[in-house]
């Protein structure tokens, strides 16, 4: 092994990429548009240009570390697959009833998150194991044999098998992913057994469901990746950051993706904690901002904290409770959508905002001169100063200082300000 390793974080606006050389500096660094149709795009030419700038031979290049949202996005934009869940007769609406906590107690209208599995695809089959792992009714393989059929039938893709305390009991799990895989191959299975054996159903099944619902997509984009690399690196292994920083291979990441959930935010804190250490400062607050949202962490005593369940999807972004709850261990990390895309709009009241929706690198934001005309933060930043429209993307990139002037001139119509500077500082 030569040791020659490459990083990728591929966010919502731009793709990141560094090589490192076998001592642990950095080689070549390398930053381009994000492909919002297929992602790896632009990853895989990030390490095309990543060699070519060092003058590095294909065959060297060990290792790519992959940093990615797409978990994250595919649980909050629902672009995960048809999932269907097989849990204990009586327990269908499990993820409807929730902790029967309200987040908010005196909203009359409050909204909560609705589950990722729809009713009619939620069946109980009948099973039984008591608090201490006794089997009080034996599984029936028949009515397994038949939901699964059922949900298969009916358009699903990938099931969730979740029984009450199995954690004590995994056997009627196994059984019942042995029996639905035997009855309809072409589905993928997801059993709690595997993803979190741990106590409290609710906070088990809805994790286990969340993992079914975006592990087809995660091994389809995986898989292809790692061919892919692998017809350009054929001794580079894939790896993905996880949501505690930790580096998992590529097969333990397409098992269990849910544990992916903050894996680029996640790369982001442990930088972060590594410029801090050089600099020997211990305790410091790790800020990233990129082109779609910003994200936050405390770091103490030169580690970041962690937690043991994060929520995604949030109706009420700081409310606890107003989400999909994720009990995977993580960064613990707060977010935003604020980042250099996000959209400057005017509300109903006439009041400005600014995000969360964003531009991305597609069409970008105004000064980008790919068709954008909504002024962003970074069309703001460009009219006043902080930004060269030279010097972008190290040269690569020139940014149309005319075309930011004319979105922030529309949006200083509407707010009623004199010109494109006075909305751009009111922006930013």
């Amino acid at each position: 092994m030569s040791g020659w390793r490459a990083a990728a974080d591929v966010g919502g606006t731009f793709t990141d990429l560094v090589l490192v050389d076998p001592s642990g500096a950095s080689a070549a660094v390398v930053k381009l548009p994000t492909t919002p149709d297929d992602p790896s795009r632009a990853l895989l030419h990030g390490i095309e240009d990543l060699l070519a700038d060092a003058g590095l031979a294909a065959d060297e290049l060990d290792e790519v570390v992959h940093g990615t949202t797409l978990i994250t996005n595919a649980l909050i934009q629902r672009s995960g697959a048809q999932t269907g869940l097989i849990t204990t007769e009586g327990f269908c609406d499990v993820l409807e009833i929730r902790t029967e906590a309200r987040y908010d107690l005196y909203d009359l209208d409050i909204e909560i998150p609705a589950p990722l599995v729809p009713r009619r695809w939620r069946l109980g089959v009948p099973e039984r194991v008591l608090a201490d792992g006794e089997v009080r009714r034996p599984l029936d393989v028949d009515a397994v044999r038949d939901a699964a059929k059922r949900l298969a039938d009916d358009g699903v893709t990938s099931v969730a098998i979740s029984f009450l305390n199995s954690y004590r009991w995994p056997e009627h799990e196994r059984l019942a992913a042995e029996v639905a895989a035997e009855a309809c191959p072409e589905l993928d299975i997801t059993t709690s057994a595997e993803v979190l054996p741990e106590m409290r159903e609710y906070a088990r099944t809805a994790t286990t469901v969340a993992n079914a619902y975006v592990r087809p997509l995660a091994r389809r984009y995986l898989l292809s990746l790692a061919t892919r690399i692998a017809a350009i690196a054929p001794n580079a292994r894939l790896s993905l950051v996880a949501s505690t920083g930790c580096v998992t291979p590529a097969r333990t990441a397409i098992r269990t993706p849910i544990r992916l959930l903050e894996s680029g935010p996640a790369g982001g804190v442990l930088a972060a904690v590594r410029v801090a250490s050089n600099v020997g400062i211990d305790d410091c607050l790790a800020f990233d901002m990129g082109g779609t949202t910003a994200k936050a962490s405390y770091v103490l005593d030169g580690r970041p904290r962690l937690t043991s369940s994060f929520e995604v999807a949030r109706i009420r972004r700081f409310v606890r409770g107003s989400g999909l709850p994720v009990q995977v261990p993580s960064i613990e990390l707060i977010e935003i959508g604020a980042g250099g895309g996000s959209v400057a709009w005017v509300d109903r009241l006439g009041l400005l905002r600014v995000g969360p929706r964003s531009s991305g690198s597609e069409p970008g934001p105004a000064c980008y001169g790919r068709g954008g005309a909504e002024p962003t933060v970074t069309d703001a930043d460009l009219l006043l100063g902080p930004l060269d429209s030279y010097s972008f993307l190290g040269g690569a990139m020139v940014l149309d200082v005319d075309a930011a002037r004319r979105a922030l001139d529309g949006l200083a119509r509407v707010v009623g300000l004199t010109d494109a500077d006075e909305a751009a500082a009111a922006v930013r």
